[in-house]
């Protein structure tokens, strides 16, 4: 028996088939639904507010959103429809078109990833696709210290790792423990590794 390959949906494709409730991204042509624990959406929420109170406070033309679809591209030219755990865009970018979905085409400016059991794919896939889209700043996330010692070392502690375009490439900075994130989008954010790590554990309302 012959079987019919499955066509690998475009992006405007997966954005019109988007189904109703959930987080999906589109991967290697198809929909993929996006799971996360409560620990996790505790980061990925106090790591947005945490944004959105530097956006007020210095008067920031970004805005922070969790709910942001960004299209990427693979090495081999395939479309991906990637959805961060916490976008930060430009305020002029997000409002050229406010009667659009969510989705963007165009790099935004910060993504942040928080690491669960699929952590190479935020350390491999999606670092080469925003570097190659162009997002000036990622943060991958590693609050259970759950990638590999390669990334990690030994002993493997949580990590935040912050990635800085650099004339088209990705140059890296890690902090653990006490150390304060340093962000060229928010330089006077004053977080460390430690606070990330505990808002896991406890969300205040």
């Amino acid at each position: 028996m012959v079987q019919t390959p499955v066509k690998k949906l475009t992006f405007e494709e997966f954005l019109e088939q988007y189904p109703d409730g959930g987080i999906y991204e589109l991967i290697d042509g198809e929909i993929i639904p996006v799971e996360a624990t409560r620990a996790h959406k505790n980061v990925a929420r106090f790591l947005m507010l945490a944004f959105n109170d530097e956006i007020r406070r210095l008067g920031l033309e970004y805005i922070a959103d969790k709910d942001i679809i960004i299209r990427t591209f693979t090495d081999a030219g395939q479309e991906q429809g990637r959805n961060p755990d916490v976008s930060v865009v430009s305020a002029s970018l997000w409002n050229s078109n406010v009667l659009a979905y969510g989705a963007l085409i165009k790099p935004i400016q910060l993504a942040v990833e928080v690491t669960s059991t699929n952590w190479d794919d935020d350390y491999v896939d999606k670092l080469d696709e925003y570097q190659r889209l162009g997002i000036p700043e990622y943060w991958i996330v590693d609050y259970l210290a759950i990638a590999s010692r390669a990334y990690l070392g030994n002993p493997k502690l949580p990590t935040i790792f912050v990635y800085q375009l650099l004339e088209g490439q990705y140059q890296v900075q890690k902090f653990t423990g006490n150390d304060r994130i340093l962000s060229t989008t928010f330089p006077e954010l004053a977080l460390t590794v430690k606070e990330v790590v505990a808002a896991s554990q406890i969300q205040k309302l």
